[in-house]
Formats: structure tokens, C-alpha cells, sequence
């Protein structure tokens, strides 16, 4: 596993500029997405954030590291060589490191990344390799590289041991660093996603591996309906259940699929598939998606 060391916050904040990835090919960070720049400029300084992101990479430090080591494992040329052909190909396309990456015996279809910005860790749960093809792993993958590229590793860590941290932080300090760090992550789901379509290059493979997360039954991918399941969007928008989402870390599913599609509309993307020079621009892009993303927070 790669060598995670101890982050100073405030160096992070002052040097992020300096150790950001270059462009790339055909903008590479340039699809970012514009709400996930700006809300982690407003955040980078606020305190209870700070601390839990310290705390957090400290936690990973002491505990993940060796629970991965122990329990799960890790892919390399020697251990699950095609899915290691699949990181290395999406960090290619990405213009990034190679990332490490484990493979955790869990029946959810999920993946994660933690660790430090610098020494990042995809975890890809055991389900995920069972449910998905080569070509949808690979968008899988291409979107936890896209939290790699886009410097978003450190945050996510926080967020994914807040709770564990409540033992020892005071609720007070981590309820407001929660409400950040969801509200910053809604948005920054939104960029990774397009970074695995830009790894995948398929925006119906893209979709449809996030429609499976929905999902979760190989006997009924195949009579999977998107655009019946794209309709959901607009019942989810008449009903108060629609508030739950401001406490979510994740924008509902329907609305990542309608996301995604506007940016697969992009000059940017259809640039980087091959489809030809036309298309909207990244700010038609957000504008677009941002009617979408907005309505609930």
C-alpha cells in the first residue's frame, strides 16, 4: 500500500496551486464542475473542516491502513491483473499516478477513495466486480480517479470517518464540517462522474452503471428502462421528500444520469471520444446541470 504520511492542513491549502495535475488531454480538469471549484474555495478556510480533515487523515493513518492490508486485497500485476489494467488505463486517460487499489469483500455496490491527496486509496467492494462489466468498471474506476485528480481525496476521508471521530471531537465542532462537507460533495459527485465518462468514452455505459447502482438485480438489467427511470426525476421534484437529499452526501441517482448527459453533450467530451468538434460549452454545461442540481441544495 503506498506510504500515506501526515498532512498539514494549512500547507495543503497554501501549496494546493502548485501540485494541482496539469491540464491534460482535451482540458483534463477543465470539465470540472463549476459549484465543486467554488464551494471548496469558500470551504478550504473554515475552521471545523480543517479540523476534521486533520483529524480524519490521522484516523487513516492509525486505522485504515492496516484494515486494508488485513482484510481485503490488494490488486497489482500479480493479484487481478485486468482490474489493475483498468486503474492504470483511466489514470493514463486522466494524466494522473496510478492509484492503489483494493478489492473489499462487501455485498453493496459501491467504491470509495481516502487517503491524502499525494497517497490515495480506491477501495472497489467485491460487489461491484460481480455486478459490472469490464466497460463499467472502468466508469467506476475513471470516477473515483476524477476524486483523485480534482484534490478532492482529503475531504472525502473526512467525510467518510466523521462519524468515527464523534467519540473524540465535540458534536459541536463536526456538525457544521458535516454540513460542508455534504453540501461541497453533492457537487464534486458531479465532476468524478464526468471524469469516468471521460474514461469509458460511453455515455450509455456511464449511465447505465449507475442506473445498477439503483438497481442491484442482474435478472433486470437487461429490461432496464432509462428513460422510464430518468421520468423518476420529475415525480422526486413534486414530493417533500425531496428535502431528505440536503442531508445526503450523494445527489439522487436520477439527477447524476441527467448530469451526466448534458456533459456528454460538451465540446470537451466530444473532443476527448472522438465524435467530432461541435458541441455545448463547459459553462452551457454547468448552467444546464446546475438547474438540476440546484433544486434541492
Amino acid at each position: 500500500m503506498a506510504d500515506v504520511g501526515a498532512l498539514d492542513f494549512r500547507q495543503f491549502v497554501d501549496n494546493r496551486g502548485q501540485r494541482l495535475p496539469d491540464d491534460g488531454r482535451d482540458g483534463g480538469r477543465g470539465y470540472a464542475y463549476v459549484s465543486d471549484k467554488s464551494t471548496r474555495k469558500v470551504f478550504d478556510s473554515l475552521k471545523p473542516v480543517e479540523v476534521t480533515v486533520s483529524a480524519a487523515v490521522r484516523l487513516f493513518e492509525a486505522y485504515m491502513k492496516s484494515e486494508l492490508l488485513g482484510h481485503s486485497v490488494k490488486v497489482g500485476p500479480r493479484q487481478f491483473p485486468r482490474v489493475h489494467a483498468l486503474a492504470n488505463a483511466c489514470a493514463e486517460e486522466l494524466g494522473i499516478n496510478p492509484p492503489t487499489v483494493y478489492i473489499v469483500n462487501n455485498p453493496v455496490m459501491n467504491a470509495a477513495t481516502v487517503g491524502t491527496n499525494e497517497a490515495s486509496v480506491i477501495m472497489i467492494h467485491s460487489a461491484l466486480v460481480d455486478h459490472f462489466n469490464d466497460a463499467e468498471l472502468l466508469s467506476v474506476i475513471g470516477h473515483e480517479c476524477g476524486h483523485i485528480q480534482n484534490q478532492h481525496v482529503v475531504y472525502l476521508t473526512a467525510l467518510n470517518y466523521l462519524r468515527m471521530l464523534a467519540g473524540t471531537l465535540a458534536r459541536s465542532v463536526l456538525a457544521p464540517a458535516e454540513v460542508a462537507l455534504k453540501a461541497w460533495l453533492r457537487r464534486a459527485e458531479i465532476t468524478s462522474d464526468r471524469a469516468g465518462l471521460l474514461c469509458c468514452k460511453d455515455v450509455d455505459v456511464s449511465t447505465r452503471a449507475l442506473t445498477k447502482l439503483a438497481l442491484g438485480s442482474s435478472k433486470l438489467y437487461a429490461e432496464l428502462n432509462m428513460d422510464a427511470f430518468i421520468e423518476q426525476y420529475e415525480e422526486l421534484k413534486g414530493g417533500i421528500g425531496r428535502y431528505a437529499e440536503a442531508s445526503a452526501s450523494h445527489p439522487w441517482l436520477p439527477k447524476r444520469v441527467i448530469a451526466l448527459r448534458h456533459f456528454s453533450e460538451s465540446a470537451l467530451y466530444r473532443r476527448h471520444a472522438k465524435l467530432g468538434a461541435e458541441g455545448l460549452s463547459m459553462e452551457e454545461v454547468d448552467e444546464r446541470v446546475h438547474d438540476v442540481i440546484k433544486v434541492w441544495g
